[in-house]
């Protein structure tokens, strides 16, 4: 270890434990922390079941950066030189359109074997797997609508997918020994001011019902379902709300998703999770940089990002919530937005972890409100970066900027060769 990093984390070190906080301890939990970091970065949401399809569901990708994964190898490549960037041990997120086979198969027709060789390689890389149902970019979903379709034998296409969807997830949890979520999220909505706002929620209702009609080991699977203001050609009526999610979510004993992406420009979902975790069984996040409300930019460590890792932290609510990333640029490396992302996250989780939260609680109770003020702002220029770096160089990866190094040798070596291959 650099003699630098180990002597300015042992002055860190002492810094916080006149506060009464250790430092030691709060690596530890960090280093327990799982983060879900998104296959579909890597490859702009593409997949490789209907790589010609285009985008839909209110899916916008933006940029043409060179490199895009093409192949499942590359992508899983691209992922392992991500991860030997962030510290500590991780899952990926893997959307149903992400299956491995060379077999020709609908949505409606997956199986486990078709992902099997992502059960191989994360039991290698030691890491977990989530998934996601892709109700989206596929000729069935084509005018918007999917388990909420009126027409009954397209919703039936889209029941089947997710069921299929759970048995995917429950095998994946099954044989790397933790759980798997799956989330639920689908687009159904009407571009203009719709005349009848109840029947599509009723249908969509049922068709959960069914969807998550066969019970599946806890220990390996975990149902999620994910709601969303309004998207491209959903402007006026989003079938999947907050309010109907947070209702299906509690009466039946799901995890709630909350995007925070998915919510009115100025609404955080920071400021939610204390009311949900009273009465949701878990929460499951997808963390996004939403700078134009649903834009999906690289997570930073920005406000909202610290406010939500203060909310965890304080309320004691880590165990019971599972944090995914979800952004999607394609104007920058790819590989380079999910360190930068994913070591942002983390990094906000440690900033929280380091606070002095029984200190700021106890002030409050003793309505000295202005010690709560006082800490709360000198403890922003505390020295968590040492800290942080003293973590990223026991773990074996880079500290501060000299990741990038490493990526820009990965592209020069890797990614930008793609592209040329592609145009011999």
């Amino acid at each position: 270890m650099n003699p630098t990093v180990k002597q300015s984390y042992e002055l860190a070190r002492a810094q916080y434990a006149a506060h009464g906080i250790d430092t030691d301890e709060a690596l530890e939990r960090l280093s327990r922390i799982k983060l879900s970091v998104h296959c579909w970065q890597g490859d702009d949401v593409r997949g490789f079941l209907f790589r010609e399809q285009e985008l839909s569901g209110g899916i916008s990708v933006t940029g043409s950066y060179p490199g895009a994964a093409r192949t499942p190898q590359e992508l899983r490549a691209d992922l392992e030189r991500a991860f030997s960037l962030i510290p500590g041990k991780h899952k990926v997120n893997l959307h149903a359109i992400y299956a491995d086979t060379e077999e020709a198969v609908d949505l409606n027709e997956l199986e486990p074997k078709h992902f099997q060789r992502w059960v191989d390689w994360a039991k290698e890389q030691g890491l977990g797997l989530d998934f996601n149902p892709t109700c989206f970019s596929h000729p069935k979903a084509a005018d918007g609508f999917t388990l909420s379709h009126p027409d009954e034998a397209v919703r039936r296409f889209w029941i089947e997918h997710c069921q299929a969807s759970r048995r995917i997830g429950a095998s994946f949890g099954e044989q790397l020994g933790q759980p798997c979520v799956t989330n639920v999220w689908v687009p159904d909505g009407y571009k203009d001011l719709p005349a009848d706002r109840l029947a599509p929620r009723r249908r969509l209702k049922e068709a959960l019902d069914e969807v998550f009609a066969e019970p599946l080991d806890p220990a390996h699977h975990l149902d999620a379902v994910e709601s969303k203001l309004f998207g491209l050609g959903s402007e006026a009526y989003v079938v999947g709300s907050h309010e109907f999610y947070m209702g299906y979510g509690l009466q039946n004993d799901k995890l709630i998703c909350l995007d925070s992406g998915h919510f009115h420009p100025t609404e955080t979902i920071s400021n939610k999770l204390s009311s949900l975790s009273l009465f949701a069984s878990g929460i499951l996040l997808h963390v996004s940089r939403p700078m134009r409300w649903d834009s999906d930019h690289v997570v930073i460590l920005d406000d909202e990002l610290l406010e939500i890792a203060r909310e965890l932290v304080r309320g004691e609510l880590l165990e019971r919530t599972f944090i995914g990333l979800d952004f999607f640029d394609g104007s920058i490396n790819r590989v380079a937005a999910w360190v930068i992302g994913t070591r942002s996250t983390l990094k906000a989780l440690l900033r929280a972890l380091l606070e002095p939260a029984e200190a700021l609680r106890q002030a409050e109770l003793d309505g000295d409100y202005t010690t709560r003020l006082a800490l709360a702002e000198e403890f922003k220029s505390y020295p968590f970066g040492a800290v942080w770096d003293y973590y990223c160089e026991r773990s074996g990866v880079p500290a501060r900027e000299a990741w990038l190094d490493d990526v820009k040798a990965y592209e020069r070596e890797v990614q930008l060769p793609r592209g040329e291959a592609a145009r011999v």
